[in-house]
Parts: C-alpha cells; structure tokens; sequence
C-alpha cells in the first residue's frame, strides 16, 4: 500500500501538472467508491496537498464553496496525467473500455487528464467542503505527521504507554502519526532498536523512535517512494527506496547492524520483520 513517501513524491510530481487547472468533464467507474469523481467538473484546482496517506487536491468555483477532491490511492491505486489526444487517437469510450483498471478521470481545458488506475478497487474518491472530512472518519481523526512539533517522544511514549497495545500497531493506528504504514514502521523500529511487540516505551526509546520514524520517511520522500511490487510514481517509474531496506521483507536475511539473521511473524494481523539481537524487549 502507498504510505507517506509514495503518496507526497506523487503530490511533488502532480503539483507542477494541475495547478490552475479547470476541471471540464469526469467519468468514474460504477461504484460509490468512485462516483463522486463528476462532482468535481466545472472546478479550477488551486493547490495539492497531503494528509497522510490521502491527497487533497483544492479546488474553487465561482458558484459554490471551496471544496477539496480527495483521493486515496488503497493497495494498488496509481495517478497519471495523460496529454491531450491528436483526433487520431481512439476515443474516450474506448479507451475507458480498453482500460478495465482505470477507476475514475477528470479532463481538461486542453484536453489533457488526470486518471486513477486501481487494480484491486482498494481506493476511494470523494469530493468534500474544504476541511470538512466527516464522510471519511479515517482522515478526519489523523493524528500528526511525522515533521509536526506535536509528534514528539512524550506524545509517542502516551499512545504506546496508555493502552495494551504492541508498538507497532500503535504506529499503525494512524491516530499516532498520519501516515505510517507496515515497510516504514518496521523500518523505524528496526532503526531505534525497539522489539515491535513491546508494549510499553522509555523516555529515551520514544525519542529514538520517534527520530527514526522522521528518518525513514525522509529517506523514503528523498528516494521516490519503495516500490515493491504496484507502486509506480506519476510519471510511471519505481522507487528506489526497496534497494535501502534494513528490515522489512529481509526476513530470513542477516542484519545489517549485527549479523543475526532477521526474523518474521504476524503481529496483530500485520506482517512483521525485526531482528531478535538489535531489537529485544
């Protein structure tokens, strides 16, 4: 799934591409996950931004009130804007027919298009009034991202401290830190030294883990985002951030730190890689 690197290297691309953009015409795959997609028409784009892992793209009009287009991208979504076609080019219906991933399509004023390519239907449009996101209780409960002042060591140490949870369920809660996901969590646990099923966290490991879930997402915006398998950029290219991986999916592998061969197991329905040297409890 996109976490927070994949989803801001896309916002860094899209940006440049969209703003001052009129939206002239949607279509949306039949679905409530995707319908709201023609809500959008007759908008101009003003700004992208990132929460999370959701992009919110500001939009303005002259009849109604700011509104944002919000995009999740699931498992598998992918963005990409497409030129305006030459008249040669087959139409847009088939197109749409010959593209049986492609879940939602904004076009305009030049005839250029914003399309939103899900495999698994995993992701979700809605088109809100600015700031207000009580149809998506997900987005509108996010705790704060990785760089805010608010995510501090004391902050991190409560969330884990206050409740029975492991740790790395508590980093993937997004209620503790918008936009961290299974690779960076395992990554940033790996890199404090912090056992991912520990339930409880010292003063001095939440300031550490706090400082590596910043560095790794860091490392992952400056990379272009892991690709995996799905994840392809805006402009269809992979990250190169799964070539820096100290952890996740190296299960079996020795460490990086230490030697000990890194080991796996499912930590509350998650996939989970640590190193039983570096990381103890």
């Amino acid at each position: 799934m996109p976490e927070l690197p994949e989803v801001e290297t896309i916002r860094r691309q899209l940006s440049p591409k969209l703003l001052g953009r009129t939206i002239t015409a949607a279509w949306a795959f039949d679905s409530p996950k995707f319908d709201e997609a023609s809500l959008a028409v007759g908008t101009t784009i003003t700004s992208l931004r990132r929460r999370g892992k959701y992009l919110l793209v500001e939009l303005s009009s002259p009849e109604t009130a700011a509104s944002e287009l919000v995009i999740h991208l699931g498992m598998t979504g992918r963005l990409t804007v497409t030129p305006p076609t030459t008249g040669d080019e087959p139409g847009t219906t088939a197109v749409e027919a010959a593209d049986r991933h492609l879940r939602a399509r904004w076009s305009f004023e030049d005839g250029s298009t914003l399309r939103f390519h899900d495999v698994r239907r995993f992701g979700r449009v809605a088109v809100v009034r600015s700031g207000h996101y009580e149809q998506l209780p997900t987005l509108a409960s996010l705790g704060p991202e990785p760089d805010d002042e608010a995510f501090d060591a004391e902050h991190l140490r409560s969330a884990v401290n206050g409740g029975r949870r492991h740790v790395k369920t508590v980093l993937l809660s997004q209620r503790t830190v918008a936009g961290v996901g299974n690779i960076y969590a395992d990554e940033a646990l790996w890199r404090s030294g912090v056992d991912p099923r520990a339930r409880r966290l010292t003063r001095v490991a939440a300031l550490r883990l706090r400082d590596a879930v910043r560095e790794v997402i860091a490392q992952g915006i400056a990379s272009g985002g892991t690709t995996l398998r799905d994840y392809r950029d805006a402009d269809g290219n992979r990250g190169t951030n799964q070539d820096q991986l100290d952890c996740y999916g190296r299960q079996g592998e020795p460490c990086h730190r230490c030697g000990t061969t890194i080991v796996h197991a499912v930590v509350d329905a998650r996939s989970t890689s640590w190193c039983p040297h570096c990381q103890r409890r």
